[in-house]
């Protein structure tokens, strides 16, 4: 038996129902800020809570509440858990062969400044992993690598969380822009276009930003010509490869281009002295945000190592790199999923591999049994796509770099098995957050919030971005949040004479400062670095960056709706 949403269950109060359907998210930051419980405690009881919601409120069926929980559950875990799981027994690999000295070294090689490192690995590196793979990968693996360098943990997956705002829009091959063509029928080179017109603004703002949270204003002008160099390089790229090639490179292009003029620069430039932490020192560990307790001082030596040991101790992750873009080319992407439709015979042998990997079962009690707005049926389907899953891929990586770093199979799966044991907490934190946001879209209380900030008439241009952070928030993924906003963006720009190709542009954009604070994305983080159940001091970390960055791109919005509208296409 079907069912209707219904987006206003107060009747004729769209405000009053938004306030209801702000309960479960207002539950959900209690309990993580203020409360600070475990995460797996507060996605556990947030799911309660939306159900609750879902139900009473809603109206929604009680059967069909649970079933779309388990069909973000399972989300959850596949493929964004793989993910974790796969990245964070890939860094381990390396920490257990003894490889990661080497890497930590070979990067103190480049430059001992704790605020340069953050530069390379944080915003160029995790650029680059979110342009091939997106879904957490890049915190994931950012974050255990300043981890492995000395970085504080917490303080480590907060900076791979803020230094991962620029690149989202164009994350995963350009998935978040693409997608936005099916539910609006816009061109993605266009939407592309005026992406790369906002993002830039936040590409050369953001390695600033970063450095700034590390030591102060003071310290981060000691280094602003490296962070011109990064940011702007990174910026100017961006804009390029955004306006003249399309969204599918942007990210892997200005990364590339960053990491490369970042290292030339920093051959002929360095700081007077090389930041360091406090805690480095043998004083007491820093406080997460708190720069007075970072020191400078400068190493007296370097280890040196030959190419051929660098390169042996970096392998695992050239070849995760390679694999990961690989896995990120449109045709191959096709193929392992079993949808590749070419004559390419080694193609064709990987299309059926995959065509026999990928699962697509419909939700039993939800698929196409709940009518939307528009009077649509929504399929709802089980997404198990094994083998084009970016975990099976950073898999394959850990395992070429099982003969690369010539460890015993044995010890090899106790690694997995001791991965496994260490995530637990944080799966369960990752499905229940994904649930909750399965339901909320169920049920129609994404779409209620929606409606409330789309009836700001001549506000809406400032208000735009918001919608896309709100739905970032909700989903964790640029993807999902475009999926689930473009078309109200669309059809709200044109009943109050903005341009919609902006809007949804402001969507996407938006949406990359919602990405820090994504229940989803803070549980990844602290999974990555090994700090399960400290989820409520990770939020309570970038909440306020969050919100900072996104008046920034509400700013440059409006300002483009009205007196710059000259910067548009």
């Amino acid at each position: 038996m079907s069912w209707k949403q219904i987006y206003d269950p107060i009747g004729d109060s769209i405000g009053l129902s938004a306030l209801v359907a702000l309960i479960p998210i207002l539950y959900l930051l209690w309990a993580l800020a203020i409360k600070r419980m475990k995460g797996y405690i507060a996605g556990l009881t947030t799911l309660v809570v939306a159900l609750f919601v879902a139900v009473l409120v809603y109206g929604m069926p009680a059967g069909m509440a649970v079933m779309s929980i388990l069909q973000g559950a399972v989300y959850g875990l596949l493929p964004i858990g793989w993910i974790i799981v796969a990245s964070v027994f890939l860094y381990k690999l390396s920490v257990k062969t003894g490889q990661f000295d080497i890497i930590r070294d070979s990067i103190v090689s480049i430059t001992e400044d704790r605020r340069l490192q953050a530069l390379l690995i944080a915003f160029s590196f995790g650029a680059f992993l979110e342009g091939a793979a997106g879904f957490g990968a890049p915190v994931a693996i950012s974050a255990a690598l300043l981890v492995g360098l000395g970085f504080n943990p917490l303080y480590a997956a907060g900076l791979c969380l803020l230094a991962n705002t620029a690149p989202v829009a164009f994350g995963a091959i350009g998935s978040p822009v693409i997608a936005i063509e099916g539910p609006t029928g816009m061109s993605a080179i266009e939407v592309s276009k005026v992406v790369g017109r906002q993002l830039p603004f936040l590409s050369v703002f953001v390695p600033f930003y970063l450095v700034v949270m590390m030591a102060g204003f003071k310290k981060a002008f000691e280094v602003i010509p490296a962070i011109l160099v990064s940011g702007v390089s990174f910026a100017v790229t961006q804009f390029l490869v955004s306006n003249y090639l399309g969204p599918e490179l942007p990210d892997i292009i200005s990364a590339l281009v960053s990491i490369i003029a970042l290292t030339l620069f920093l051959k002929v430039w360095q700081p007077k002295t090389a930041f360091r932490f406090k805690s480095e020192m043998g004083q007491a560990e820093m406080a997460a945000g708190n720069a007075e307790s970072i020191h400078v001082i400068k190493s007296d030596g370097k280890k040196t190592y030959t190419f051929p040991q660098i390169l042996k101790a970096w392998s695992p992750f050239i070849v995760l790199t390679f694999i990961i873009s690989v896995w990120g080319i449109p045709t191959i992407k096709k193929a392992l999923i079993g949808q590749y439709e070419g004559t390419n015979t080694l193609l064709q042998g990987l299309n059926s591999l995959g065509s026999y990997l990928s699962f697509h079962p419909a939700v039993p009690g939800l698929n196409n049994l709940i009518i939307d707005g528009n009077g649509q049926p929504i399929a709802a389907l089980f997404k198990l796509e094994l083998l084009a899953a970016a975990g099976t891929a950073i898999l394959i990586s850990a395992i070429i770099s099982k003969f690369i770093l010539k460890i015993s199979w044995k010890s090899w799966f106790s690694t997995f098995i001791e991965t496994l044991n260490e995530l637990k907490f944080a799966l369960v934190t990752i499905a229940s957050v994904v649930g909750f946001a399965y339901v909320a879209n169920a049920s129609g209380m994404s779409i209620t919030l929606g409606m409330t900030l789309a009836a700001t008439g001549s506000l809406f241009p400032f208000v735009s971005p918001i919608l896309g952070w709100l739905g970032v928030f909700l989903t964790g993924s640029d993807t999902s949040a475009n999926l689930l906003f473009s078309s109200l963006q669309k059809i709200t720009a044109n009943q109050v004479g903005m341009d919609p190709i902006l809007a949804i542009a402001a969507n996407s954009s938006g949406g990359v400062t919602g990405k820090m604070i994504s229940p989803q994305s803070i549980a990844v983080a602290c999974a990555a670095v090994g700090l399960g159940g400290k989820e409520s001091d990770l939020l309570r970390f970038t909440i306020k960056h969050s919100i900072i960055l996104l008046l920034i791109i509400c700013c440059i919005t409006y300002l483009q709706s009205t007196v710059l509208s000259w910067m548009l296409p």
